[in-house]
């Protein structure tokens, strides 16, 4: 079969043909691959930065942000049948007793670094014309949702960061009602977080680098987010035009921006870091004022990675709902589909920018 894989020990990205997988056991479900979503982690992976192959293997399939549709089930899988379509979750629990995140079903906190990760970390991943997979990290996916429902693992990050936030935030002596947020960065992970913010109350301002315009701020202005630019609207001005933000989410992976918006954070308030820096990025705090705002203001600072399976329920319910709401709006963030021989043209650019770009098989 044809996959897209990464030779780390070459420095080689190509098109491979690949063994198509068979079921190894009565739980596991095979799937035909039909969008694999194209993202920042693929990049670093495809710069040798980041990224291995299973143990024994000289390469690793890519892709993570995968849509698929049911070919074949185990004997035992309940729930799915052949036509399905799918999205599968992103990472495996480590093998040790000890680790209480992971044998209580939750790898996303897990506590060893000994997990695994589809299309990044040890395991194969999903830009591959088949993947088998076992029925208890897939979801089932609407068939309304077809055309957008690649988005789901991307936003899934948005919807572990609030969830997270919601049990921050009961430290408080009331309940905090949405108040304001400003989402730094306008690419997907940054564009889904404004819909989940919106979708939940808050008065959501998308905060990035380039000026207007530009089609992330269309898209981002499209659904009621307005955009300011970093060049132009300095974290003091921020507060000045749309207040103290209760939460900011920092959606870029790089560390100066994300920094420098603890200034237009308020009191009480929680900065959600979800980017990954792939590259050395020095920083100069002044500590004693760092430490005394995070602390007189009763401020969080909060790292969060991957996502639970309950997350990935809510994402799908939460596109069902988007669409309700902002018809075209997702169909917007996604800029363009590619063939897989496109795939190190997309992730480095070569093949055009935009929002959010798509390998497809046919």
């Amino acid at each position: 079969m044809k996959a897209v894989a990464v030779f780390p020990g070459k420095k080689e990205v190509r098109v491979i043909d690949a063994p198509e997988p068979q079921l190894q056991s009565p739980t596991q479900v095979k799937v035909r691959t039909r969008e694999v979503g194209v993202c920042g982690t693929d990049k670093d992976i495809v710069s040798f930065t980041y990224g291995s192959p299973p143990p024994g293997s000289d390469f690793l399939i890519l892709g993570h942000e995968c849509l698929g549709e049911v070919v074949e089930v185990g004997s035992a899988v309940k729930g799915l049948q052949v036509g399905d379509l799918v999205v599968p979750r992103v990472r495996r629990p480590c093998p040790h007793a000890t680790c209480p995140a992971c044998r209580g079903g939750h790898p996303d906190f897990c506590i060893t670094g000994d997990f695994t990760e589809r299309g990044i970390k040890e395991a194969h991943g999903f830009c591959s014309e088949h993947f088998v997979e076992d029925v208890a990290y897939v979801h089932r996916v609407p068939t309304e949702l077809r055309e957008v429902a690649v988005l789901t693992e991307p936003l899934t990050i948005a919807e572990k960061s609030l969830r997270q936030w919601e049990h921050i935030q009961e430290r408080l002596p009331w309940r905090p009602a949405p108040g304001r947020a400003v989402v730094l960065g306008a690419g997907p992970v940054g564009q889904l977080a404004v819909l989940t913010l919106l979708r939940r109350g808050f008065a959501t301002t998308v905060y990035s680098h380039s000026r207007k315009p530009n089609p992330k701020a269309d898209a981002a202005e499209a659904v009621g987010a307005p955009y300011l630019s970093t060049q132009d609207v300095s974290p003091a001005e921020l507060v000045r035009r749309v207040g103290p933000a209760d939460i900011i989410y920092e959606a870029t992976g790089v560390v100066k921006p994300a920094f420098d918006a603890l200034e237009a954070l308020a009191n009480n308030g929680v900065l959600i870091f979800t980017g990954v820096p792939s590259d050395k990025q020095p920083l100069t705090l002044e500590g004693a004022e760092f430490l005394k705002q995070v602390v007189l203001r009763n401020q969080v600072l909060l790292g969060t990675v991957n996502a639970a399976a309950t997350d990935f329920d809510a994402a799908l319910e939460d596109l069902a709902r988007f669409r309700a709401r902002w018809p075209g709006g997702l169909e917007r963030l996604i800029s363009s589909r590619h063939p897989p021989e496109a795939f190190l043209d997309v992730v480095t650019g070569k093949a055009g920018r935009g929002i959010k770009q798509v390998i497809t098989f046919s």
